[in-house]
């Protein structure tokens, strides 16, 4: 279960038709332990995330999945209806709701635990080791 303030890193695939097709790594932090309206299913991050980037893993320091980032916050909607550019106001939807889902449709998954904390290139290998990218033609 993620903190609040807990470090976190998301890793996805935005932009592939731009940017490097082997994968994007970015670090932020726990901002909030709600969404939107205080919709309780989601974390608010700070890492920086793209199109591309959702149905990503969004890790904790020890490599444990805490959420799949989800969405991010339309800053140019903002900026038109309330006059300021947010910045890495991005969402997650936590691990206990991709755990039910899983289990729902019985799914097998593993669990992890509170273990050593991870550099940041650390983190990372493992990311990508977990992740693969898939595209719709």
């Amino acid at each position: 279960m993620a903190r609040f303030g807990e470090g976190i890193a998301a890793f996805g695939f935005p932009h592939t038709d731009l940017l490097a097709t082997t994968g994007n790594f970015t670090l932020g932090n726990v901002t909030a332990l709600a969404g939107l309206k205080d919709d309780s299913r989601y974390l608010q991050v700070s890492a920086p995330v793209q199109s591309g980037n959702s149905g990503g893993p969004l890790l904790d320091n020890s490599g444990n999945v805490v959420g799949v980032v989800s969405a991010k916050l339309d800053a140019i909607k903002m900026a038109a209806a309330q006059g300021d550019l947010p910045q890495n106001v991005n969402f997650a939807v936590k691990a206990a709701l991709a755990t039910s889902f899983l289990d729902a449709n019985q799914i097998a998954y593993e669990t992890g635990t509170l273990g050593d904390k991870l550099d940041p290139a650390d983190l990372a290998e493992k990311a990508k080791k977990a992740s693969v990218f898939i595209t719709c033609r």
